[in-house]
């Protein structure tokens, strides 16, 4: 099995009533049973970023679009793990998921 990250941008967030926020959690909690022990880490949302660059650091994100998330989860390939993704909650609100394969480096001895 394979690792991929799930990085989430755009969606309601936060932003979001305390009922809409209650309602979205729970979406994302049916999401997270239907995977089950595909899930490696549940993730956590993100909040402010700053991004660096030869030139420095600076504030927000690189380009228009910050992350808002990730989570990371195990599947057989990048085509399946996007199959598992095709009802995500995020994407019930505004939001969009990409999925990326993490490439396994070995771990160091």
């Amino acid at each position: 099995m394979a690792k991929f990250m799930l990085i989430y941008t755009g969606g309601m967030g936060m932003e979001a009533s305390p009922e809409d926020q209650q309602r979205i959690m729970e979406e994302w909690g049916v999401w997270y049973g239907k995977m089950g022990a595909a899930i490696v880490d549940g993730g956590a949302p993100f909040a402010h970023s700053k991004h660096l660059t030869g030139n420095g650091i600076e504030d927000g994100p690189v380009g228009d679009t910050p992350a808002t998330g990730y989570t990371v989860i195990e599947a057989d390939s990048l085509d399946t793990a996007a199959a598992a993704c095709a009802d995500h909650p995020h994407l019930n609100h505004g939001g969009r998921v990409e999925v990326y394969t993490c490439i396994d480096m070995g771990s160091p001895e």
